[in-house]
């Protein structure tokens, strides 16, 4: 299955949903005030959110107004290319020739980053990569027995340490385990926090500072795990978390759950920090590696 086709698998929802008010839109007849308030309406209705949608509406009408253009259905190529330039560029994966490579997963509770771990170390295993996960969410027993299962499903190696241990402590063992095993990629997942609960956050900090001593750049890669169907909240999410730690990039859950895919649009706008890997199911593969492009062309073209 080719990536627009993973994506339009992913988007199903909303592309019955918002998209479809959207190309209605495009449909037919001449562009006036009407047609820019209506579409300023759908985008938003489609998570783009408010100032997002404002600003991409009034780039479409400098452009409408520079190139002459009468007619809808002559704009929405150009209503494509705007779209696509408010989530480029495409997200480039760090380097990880230094081994091992460390990415941290973040996110607050039910976000999916147990299970986005999971997913993640079987991308990368499927690549060829050896791969490590780090049970880090010590205070929820059965988020350790998930996380093996997974691990066991993907066919990487794990390391733990018994409920209720210092998760900071853990990751320091992790990197030297990660040494001795001549890892390639070491995938840690961390307990969910609310972003305002200011311990929780510290420990978050605490965590990023251990892996940091033992293992000079690391964490290379800070990835904050959102939960698509929790709309603009999601977006709040991440500016407190980008407050504690220097986020590199983004896992957007659950898409499939939402017929508002348009979040993606405005989080990757607003917060300029890149969505890495979009989530579209339940099963073991299906996690995207994100493309600006595709994931366009998935949510508008048919």
């Amino acid at each position: 299955m080719s990536l627009i086709d993973q994506f339009k698998k992913g988007l199903k929802r909303s592309r019955s949903g918002f998209v479809s008010h959207l190309k209605n839109l495009f449909d037919s007849g001449d562009i006036n005030e009407p047609f820019y308030e209506e579409l300023e309406e759908i985008l938003i209705s489609g998570d783009v959110g408010v100032q997002t949608s404002i600003e991409l509406v009034e780039k479409l009408r400098a452009e409408v107004n520079r190139l002459k253009i009468k007619e809808k259905v002559e704009a929405k190529d150009l209503l494509l290319e705007i779209l696509t330039a408010a989530v480029s560029p495409d997200n480039q994966m760090a380097d990880i020739s230094v081994q091992p490579h460390v990415m941290l997963l973040v996110g607050v509770n039910g976000s999916g980053k147990t299970t986005s771990a999971a997913k993640l170390a079987n991308l990368f295993h499927q690549q060829g990569k050896k791969v490590l996960l780090v049970a880090g969410d010590t205070f929820r027993a059965a988020a350790v027995d998930q996380l093996e299962v997974w691990s066991e499903r993907a066919g990487v190696d794990m390391i733990k340490q018994q409920s209720g241990s210092d998760p900071s402590a853990l990751f320091f063992d992790a990197i030297n385990s990660a040494r001795a095993r001549n890892t390639d990629i070491v995938i840690g997942d961390t307990a969910g926090r609310l972003h305002n609960k200011y311990n929780l956050m510290e420990e978050l900090k605490k965590i990023y500072r251990v892996i940091g001593r033992n293992l000079e750049g690391a964490p290379h890669q800070v990835l904050l795990v959102i939960d698509a169907t929790t709309g603009q909240n999601a977006a709040v999410q991440a500016a407190s978390f980008n407050e504690a730690l220097p986020l590199t990039g983004i896992i957007l859950t659950k898409l499939d759950g939402t017929a508002r895919g348009g979040i993606v649009i405005g989080i990757q706008d607003t917060l300029k920090i890149p969505v890495c890997f979009v989530g579209t199911g339940e099963k073991i593969d299906d996690l995207i590696p994100f493309s600006a492009g595709d994931f366009i062309d998935a949510l508008l073209k048919d």
